[in-house]
């Protein structure tokens, strides 16, 4: 069952980011850097008027996304395992994320281009065999909102028959967030048969990806209770 569903991840997970292989080399970024400054509240003093409140660390997204982001992670429900070898609210380099695509070089050399800044990962193993696996990528959106790009690129084919079979539906409290019930489970000999739903939205320049994979269907309140919840967090 353990090797069904860790099928089940790395046939969910598909790359459908187009990306130019005849481009030269892009150095990765570094994988952090410090957290970007809030910009100064206006003050009597400089205007004459009292200008608004600054807002507070709770209200500001960019400080809340700016510090540890495994933290901002949903956390694994009691009676829940982690897999051996699997990411408990880890840091995940660019290249073991894009291990989970088709074509791992093409997925790691678009997210150098990307300004790809870290990622942060957990999975877990419900008591009734379900995988759940959660991703939180984040960008430097500093120039151009490549974390709206990525997203777009990643919804782009989930209408496939090979992947969702349809558009998914809205996630409330979003713009393009969605969430993505698979049509029909995947099928390999020697393994039962996998069902799949995905969870695709973004926050500021955080992208959220949650798969759900399991022997039996998922439902879409399921997949749409963890987005909300993981959401929240963010």
């Amino acid at each position: 069952m353990a090797g069904a569903a860790a099928l089940g991840v790395l046939t969910g997970v598909v790359i459908g980011y187009t990306v130019q292989y005849d481009r030269p080399p892009t150095p990765l970024p570094p994988l952090s850097q410090a957290v970007r400054s809030t910009p100064e509240p206006h003050s009597a003093a400089a205007g004459g008027k009292d200008g608004p409140e600054p807002l507070s660390a709770r209200e500001d997204r960019i400080v809340r996304t700016g510090g540890d982001l495994r933290k901002l992670l949903l956390k694994k429900p009691k009676g829940a395992q982690i897999p051996s070898g699997a990411p408990d609210g880890d840091w995940m380099t660019p290249a073991r994320y894009a291990e989970g695509y088709e074509h791992p070089a093409g997925m790691f050399e678009g997210l150098a281009q990307d300004t790809f800044r870290r990622a942060a990962a957990i999975d877990w193993e419900r008591s009734d065999g379900a995988f759940v696996s959660i991703r939180l990528i984040q960008f430097r959106d500093t120039q151009n909102a490549y974390s709206a790009d990525f997203l777009e690129g990643q919804q782009a084919y989930m209408s496939d028959d090979k992947f969702a079979g349809h558009d998914g539906d809205p996630i409330p409290g979003t713009g393009s967030g969605r969430v993505y019930v698979y049509d029909r489970p995947h099928t390999e000999a020697g393994y039962l048969p996998m069902y799949t739903a995905r969870a695709l939205a973004r926050r500021g320049d955080i992208v959220m990806e949650i798969f759900v994979n399991s022997s039996k269907a998922v439902s879409r309140g399921t997949i749409m209770s963890l987005a909300e919840r993981q959401l929240e967090r963010l």
